[in-house]
């Protein structure tokens, strides 16, 4: 089972979540940021992952705390769920159209963790969510999940459309990545014979 729970508290959040890897894409997400729901819920779905969320969060203060804590949390159950990662396809990508908008993603899951994006978001807020804290969630997942992650805004001019697309394509890009190898079952994708 390639399942994972993870809880964190501190003075500004207070998270639980449950992920399962092999799920069939059901989220059940509440953060009290409603955008960030929505993108969580879409890249659950393309990711077919299940995912149980709940985050209490210092929401009068602004979204961030809880943004960065979500990306943080998600990419430890992500770390923790892939356990050995014997057997996976390991790398993941996809050049994802959201109507006029075109986001490439690219990812390895090579234990070493960063996250370099180019992205162009024109507006300062979609909704009541700062757009520039999609990044800043992109950035706490690949840290703790162990992913090396680039994402390439290739053209877009709405920001819901582009960082739609960035979940998305972020999800599909997961999937496959996270796929079984039949052709490599139980071995590490590495000539090193580790990924870290």
């Amino acid at each position: 089972m390639r399942t994972a729970t993870i809880e964190r508290k501190t003075a500004e959040t207070e998270i639980r979540l449950q992920l399962d890897l092999d799920g069939s894409g059901k989220a059940s997400i509440h953060t009290g940021i409603g955008f960030l729901d929505h993108m969580l819920v879409l890249l659950t779905r393309h990711a077919m992952f299940d995912l149980t969320l709940q985050c209490r969060g210092d929401l009068p203060v602004d979204a961030h705390h809880s943004t960065e804590d979500i990306g943080i949390c998600l990419g430890r159950a992500l770390r923790e769920a892939m356990g050995d990662k014997k057997g996976i396809c390991r790398y993941g990508s996809i050049t994802l159209p959201m109507d006029e908008t075109l986001v490439l993603c690219a990812l390895d899951i090579s234990g070493r963790g960063a996250c370099f994006a180019e992205l162009d978001i024109p507006a300062q807020k979609v909704g009541d969510f700062d757009t520039e804290l999609g990044e800043e969630f992109f950035i706490a997942l690949a840290r703790e999940a162990g992913i090396t992650l680039h994402l390439r805004q290739l053209c877009g001019k709405n920001s819901h459309h582009i960082l739609e697309a960035c979940f998305k394509a972020l999800g599909r890009s997961l999937r496959q990545a996270l796929t079984s190898d039949p052709r490599s079952a139980g071995m590490i994708p590495s000539t090193k014979g580790v990924l870290v």
